[in-house]
C-alpha cells in the first residue's frame, strides 16, 4: 500500500513538497557520508533552512506545531533520502515534541528554550554510558552533579550521543549525589568543560555522529536542572518514540524502490524481457509490499491512537509494539531487496548494502525487542490475575 494513502492534510502535502527540495542533494551525499563516517552538516543546514528542526515545537512557541502522526509521515520520507540524517534528526525533534507536549520544564525555561529552537537549535538527551548499559534497563549513571554554592558541577562521559557534532544543547542525565536522585541538566554545547570526542566508528548509521560527550567540571546554574524524573524504568507513554521506527521504515522503502526499479530495467541475455517478469522476482516484490503495508498500518495506526483523547489513556504497549514490528519488517524488506538484486547489492557503490547495515541499528534503539516482549507477557499475566480476582 502506498504511503500516499496515509496523507490526510494539505499541511502534510506542503511539508512533503518542502522535503522534496532537498531529496536529490541528500541522496547524492549519502554514500560519501557513509564511506567517510562524517556527520552530514550540510544536510542539517538545509533542514534548518526549511524549518524542519522546529516541526514539533508548538506554534505558541514559534514552531510548526506538527503532531506525532504528521512528524512520522514526514520523517519516513526524509529517512528514505539518508538514513544517518534521518536518525540524527529524529532524536532532536522527538525530544522537542515530548518536552513541550508534557510541559516537563518550568514555563520560563520552556519559553526561552523554545526561542532557541525556533531559531534552529537542536537538542538530544545524553544518557548512555558504557558501564551502565542501556538506560532503559535501569542502570544508575556514573555522571555526577555536585552542589557548589548556587551552582552544580558536572563530571562524566556519555556515549552514543547522536548528532553530537552539530547539537546546540545536551540534556544530560546525572546523579545528584547530595540529593541521591537522578536529574536532567540542559547544557549548551558552548559551556566551558564540554567537549565532543569523535569515537563513532561502527558498521551502520555511520553519519549520525553518535560520539562521546565529555563533561569536565562543567559549572551550570541551578536553573539548568530542568527535570527530575518521577519514574525510573517503569512505563512512560511517549508517542514521539514512533519517529525511530519511522526512520527505519523510510530506509526499507528506499530499498524496496531500488529493487523494483532494478527489476524493471535488468535484462540478462539468458531471458527475454526483464527479470520483473520472473515469478520468483514477483514473489519478492509482492512480499516486500505486503510487509511494508503491515508496517504502515501498525505505525500510523498507533500514532492515530496516541492522538485520540478517547484512546490515548488505554495505550499500554502499542508504541513499543510499533517499534518492534516496523524495525524487524524493515530488516526483512531490505533482505528481500538484496535477494532480488543479487550479488550486485553487495557492491560498496550500491545503496542496498548501506540500507542493510543501517536498518540493523534499529535493533539497538530503545525499546529493545526483548523488553517489548517481556512487557507484553507481564501485561497479559497481570490482566489475567485481575480477571481472576474479579471473578472470585
Amino acid at each position: 500500500m502506498s504511503k500516499q494513502l496515509f496523507i490526510k492534510t494539505d499541511e502534510q502535502r506542503q511539508w512533503l513538497a518542502k522535503l522534496a527540495t532537498v531529496e536529490q542533494s541528500f541522496k547524492d551525499r549519502a554514500q560519501q557520508i557513509d564511506e567517510d563516517s562524517v556527520f552530514p552538516f550540510e544536510n542539517f543546514k538545509k533542514l534548518r533552512e526549511i524549518g524542519y528542526t522546529k516541526i514539533t515545537l508548538p506554534k505558541e512557541f514559534g514552531g510548526e506545531g506538527l503532531s506525532v502522526y504528521d512528524a512520522i509521515l514526514l520523517h519516513e520520507t526524509l529517512s528514505s533520502y539518508c538514513g544517518s540524517t534521518g536518525l540524527a534528526a529524529s532524536w532532536s525533534i522527538q525530544n522537542i515534541g515530548e518536552i513541550f507536549e508534557n510541559r516537563y520544564w518550568q514555563s520560563d525555561t520552556l519559553t526561552s528554550f523554545g526561542e532557541q529552537v525556533k531559531n534552529g537549535a537542536t537538542v538530544n538527551r545524553a544518557v548512555s554510558e558504557f558501564a551502565m548499559g542501556s538506560p532503559v534497563r535501569g542502570g544508575k549513571p556514573a555522571t555526577s552533579a555536585k552542589h557548589d554554592g548556587e551552582d552544580y558541577v558536572i563530571n562524566g562521559r556519555k556515549n552514543y550521543t547522536s548528532g553530537a557534532p552539530d547539537l546546540d544543547y545536551f540534556l544530560v542525565s546525572a546523579w545528584i549525589e547530595d540529593d541521591n536522585q537522578l536529574g536532567f541538566f540542559l547544557i549548551p554545547k558552548t559551556a566551558q568543560g564540554v567537549t565532543v570526542e569523535n569515537t563513532w566508528d561502527v558498521a551502520s548509521m555511520r553519519g549520525t555522529g553518535s560520539d562521546d560527550l565529555v563533561l569536565q567540571n562543567v559549572r551550570v546554574a541551578s536553573s539548568s536542572l530542568v527535570e527530575i524524573p518521577s519514574y525510573s524504568t517503569g512505563f512512560k507513554l511517549n508517542g514521539w518514540l514512533l519517529l525511530i521506527p519511522a526512520t527505519y521504515l523510510g530506509i526499507a522503502q528506499a530499498a524496496r524502490d531500488y529493487a523494483v526499479k532494478f527489476a524493471t530495467e535488468h535484462s540478462p541475455n539468458s531471458i527475454q524481457g526483464t527479470i520483473a517478469e520472473l515469478p520468483n522476482v514477483q514473489t519478492l516484490i509482492g512480499e516486500m509490499d505486503l510487509a511494508l503495508t503491515n508496517a504502515r498500518f501498525t505505525l500510523y495506526g498507533v500514532a492515530a491512537l496516541y492522538e485520540d483523547p478517547a484512546k490515548k489513556s488505554e495505550i499500554i504497549n502499542e508504541v513499543n509494539i510499533a517499534k518492534h514490528v516496523v524495525t524487524n519488517i524493515a530488516i526483512e524488506v531490505v533482505d528481500k531487496a538484496m535477494r532480488l538484486v543479487g550479488a550486485k547489492s553487495l557492491q560498496r557503490a550500491n545503496p542496498l548494502q548501506r540500507y542493510y547495515r543501517d536498518v540493523r541499528a534499529g535493533l539497538h534503539n530503545p525499546p529493545m525487542d526483548d523488553l517489548t516482549i517481556k512487557r507484553l507477557a507481564e501485561t497479559a499475566i497481570q490482566n489475567q490475575l485481575k480477571e481472576k480476582e474479579v471473578s472470585v
